[in-house]
């Protein structure tokens, strides 16, 4: 399967500008193939606003979010690969997601082995669930 985060930064972007906050990015800036501004990396992390009045031509895609924003009066273009995304929040309240620096970790357990997890067999002495009407 595709990875799950760049629809999930799409959906956590949307959730936090429809309730009015500023959207922000954490993100590894020491990833390859991540264009952002050297002087603001601290300890190998940057902290992007992606709000609509502070980015322009912002592209949430797949592979990538780009867009051009302003550093120190100076316009620049931004590019960063989404699995260097570690996190994305509302830098009023923090609320947002956090991903893991490792895409492996989005992966079902049985999905890197090739197996099925036997953690996750059923108990054969246990009685399956069952649904059943309530009128």
């Amino acid at each position: 399967m595709t990875s799950s985060r760049p629809y999930l930064v799409r959906a956590m972007y949307q959730w936090i500008v429809d309730n009015g906050m500023t959207p922000h990015l954490l993100v590894n800036a020491e990833a390859e193939g991540c264009m952002v501004p050297a002087g603001h990396i601290n300890d190998g992390k940057i902290v992007l606003n992606i709000a609509p009045m502070a980015v322009q031509s912002l592209m949430l895609g797949d592979e990538e979010v780009t867009f051009s924003a302003r550093f120190g009066g100076k316009a620049e273009a931004i590019m960063v690969p989404v699995n260097a995304i570690l996190a994305v929040y509302a830098r009023e309240n923090g609320q947002g997601m956090m991903f893991s620096e490792d895409d492996q970790a989005e992966a079902s357990p049985g999905a890197a082995s090739g197996g099925e997890d036997p953690d996750l067999e059923p108990d054969p002495d246990k009685p399956r669930p069952t649904l059943r009407v309530v009128k």
